[in-house]
């Protein structure tokens, strides 16, 4: 019998560790891209370590809550916070050091804190779920911003696919903007129009 079938979740279970170790690794991963200042040095491959770790833990602690049972609303709070701290920061921590352009990131940013706050507003008419091209929109940007990291360090041949990986990321996270918007009218719509 699995912890779901068995009643409540404990807050306090392995895969909400993980997701707190990922909210704490975010710190350390800021100093790190920070102290190394776009040099490529030890302090830029701690980072990308750093990120690294973290992007797997994000990977593990779902799988472990979904194959466990672990899924607990913590969880489904506090996994989406450390996501978006983490990819917000890296997002423009790199726009800082002048490796990416700010209005890549302020498109991205704004999509993410836009859709969070659409979220809120239509939960009274309903939850919207992540979507296939969610999921595909936070591993593009995860790859684009991993290759971003190691390219400062690896040269300048990098700098090509770091950014074709940004520019997809950008699209596919606009795209899905816009479709989570879609979801928002549908699901009011539905609500306040039930069918007979």
């Amino acid at each position: 019998m699995s912890n779901a079938d068995s009643g409540a979740v404990p807050v306090l279970n392995v895969a909400n560790v993980l997701t707190v170790v990922r909210i704490i690794l975010v710190p350390f991963f800021i100093w790190f891209l920070l102290a190394d200042a776009g040099d490529g040095g030890m302090f830029r491959w701690l980072a990308v370590a750093t990120f690294a770790v973290a992007i797997y833990t994000d990977k593990l602690d779902g799988d472990l809550a979904r194959s466990r049972g672990l899924i607990t609303n913590f969880g489904k709070i506090a996994d989406p916070i450390a996501d978006k701290l983490l990819i917000g920061s890296a997002l423009i921590l790199l726009s800082v050091l002048g490796e990416l352009w700010w209005w890549v990131t302020l498109v991205i940013l704004v999509r993410e804190l836009g859709i969070t706050l659409l979220r809120f507003a239509v939960i009274r008419y309903g939850v919207m779920p992540a979507s296939r091209g969610g999921k595909l929109k936070t591993v593009v940007q995860t790859l684009a911003i991993f290759l971003y990291l190691v390219q400062a360090a690896l040269g300048g041949w990098a700098q090509w696919p770091a950014i074709v990986a940004m520019m997809a990321a950008v699209v596919i996270t606009v795209v899905t903007g816009v479709d989570y918007v879609l979801q928002a009218i549908r699901l009011r719509r539905s609500a306040r129009n039930p069918l007979p």
